[in-house]
């Protein structure tokens, strides 16, 4: 049976266009890499919101193409940041949920680095490469952004920051440059436009990737254009609470960071390299209370679709048809491989990417693929798993199995376990062998106990 559930896992998790150097052709495209925090699905003019004005991110939709069915690797912020970096499911380097926010609570906790993260790669091809924004995936040096490759760090390392002073959620500063802490007035959002656009004028002449990570619209919700004190240092108001926050204060934040996004698209323009550069957007996880999923289920922590699904959005002048709509399924891991595929990054075989080159597809020169993807989202109280196979989805939520066809219900409104009971068992070996498999690899990178002794062979 065993044997069987590896097999059947085997088959899964085959990506159909691996990443080769296959589509570069020798070219070395920049690459500008957004990612939001926070943001709902549907909280983008492309994809329906209704009360938000998002021009510059519909406008990259408009000359390149809007993926319907894409997701997120994990339910929250550093999960899915180290499925990015790494081309691989987060669980295998244990990382699960949102690390401690305190430096001495998150002790040696965070991705480390391999030498086949997604930047280290790129600057092994010869790229300059920086992480402008977030981090949260850990505060020492070996699992610093330069540790990972990037060659330039500016932002903070901790999950979320107060927008105008700067401090995390325990009062303590927290703004980098590199391993250094500095000081700078300003709203976070504007910051992190502006050394966005430096870096990029500074190596406009040469190869860049940049991993635009944009804390907005995460909390605490402070309105731009307003200085203000975050209350607790930022804890997360709830609806319940006296003095909340509104959805016209999200709203405010997330145009502001739209503006910010055309500020960065200008400055490609005005430099001209533009149609030399890819530029994704896309979101780490589902939004919080004040965001908009509509019309698909959950939030941020679960694996429900408005947990999971994401916008992305993918421009390369040239290479990509403007105006196009794919419902080709992804997920964030895809990103890595892509880019690589087309930078004609070498990629050794120890990196094991599980991520697949979706470019072929996006650019019409390759039918879609049908995907096999998992989740899982640990909490002290709930547990939650899912797989998503073709147009099928299992959920286990705290031991109830649900089944959906999102083809003709991605708000999984009608559980279908009471009657396709063949697609539960046809998934749910899948599903466990994916656990064991990335169990057992997490297992084996963690130090043993204090005073056991290793066992080398």
């Amino acid at each position: 049976m065993r044997s069987l559930l590896v097999a059947l896992l085997a088959l899964a998790c085959v990506p159909a266009l691996p990443a080769r150097a296959q589509d570069a052709g020798g070219e070395r495209p920049n690459v500008v890499l957004i990612i939001t925090d926070d943001l709902g699905w549907a909280d983008v003019g492309a994809y329906g919101a209704p009360d938000v004005r998002t021009p510059h991110i519909d406008g990259l939709a408009h000359d390149g193409i809007r993926l319907t069915d894409f997701y997120a690797n994990g339910t929250t912020c550093s999960p899915t940041r180290a499925g990015l970096l790494s081309g691989r499911y987060q669980q295998r380097f244990g990382i699960e949920a949102p690390l401690p926010t305190d430096p001495a609570v998150a002790g040696d906790r965070g991705l480390r680095a391999t030498g086949y993260s997604l930047p280290q790669l790129l600057k092994n091809r010869g790229y300059s490469t920086a992480l402008i924004g977030k981090w949260h995936l850990g505060y020492k040096p070996e699992h610093s952004p330069n540790a990972h490759g990037f060659d330039y760090f500016f932002g903070f390392k901790s999950g979320f920051h107060d927008y105008y002073t700067h401090e995390d959620g325990d009062g303590k500063p927290d703004l980098w440059e590199n391993e250094r802490q500095i000081e700078r007035r300003g709203y976070t959002t504007d910051l992190v436009t502006d050394r966005a656009i430096a870096f990029i004028e500074q190596h406009a002449r040469e190869p860049f990737f940049v991993d635009l990570a944009y804390n907005a619209p995460h909390w605490p919700y402070q309105v731009p254009g307003k200085p203000s004190v975050a209350p607790d240092h930022g804890k997360h108001v709830l609806p319940q609470d006296a003095n909340t926050s509104s959805r016209a204060d999200y709203v405010a934040m997330v145009e502001h960071l739209d503006a910010g996004i055309g500020k960065v698209l200008a400055a490609l323009e005005r430099l001209g390299v533009a149609n030399d550069t890819i530029v994704v957007f896309t979101n780490d996880n589902g939004g919080e209370w004040l965001a908009s999923a509509e019309p698909l289920t959950g939030r941020k922590w679960t694996v429900w679709e408005g947990g999971i699904r994401v916008p992305a959005i993918v421009r390369w002048p040239g290479r990509i048809p403007p105006g196009k709509v794919s419902d080709q399924v992804g997920i964030t891991m895809d990103l890595t491989a892509s880019i690589l595929a087309v930078t004609g990054a070498p990629v050794p075989a120890e990196a094991r990417l599980e991520g697949m080159n979706l470019f072929p597809v996006w650019a019409g020169r390759a039918p879609e693929v049908e995907r096999t993807l998992f989740w899982r989202a640990k909490q002290p109280n709930r547990s939650q798993r899912a797989v998503r196979r073709g147009d099928w989805k299992v959920v286990d939520d705290a031991g109830h199995t649900y089944v959906f066809d999102l083809h003709t219900d991605p708000s999984e409104r009608h559980d279908l376990a009471n009657r396709r009971q063949d697609v539960a068992q046809a998934l749910w070996p899948l599903l466990a062998a994916w656990e064991a498999d990335v169990d057992a690899e997490a297992a084996a990178l963690r130090p043993p106990p204090s005073g056991e002794a290793l066992n080398v062979r």
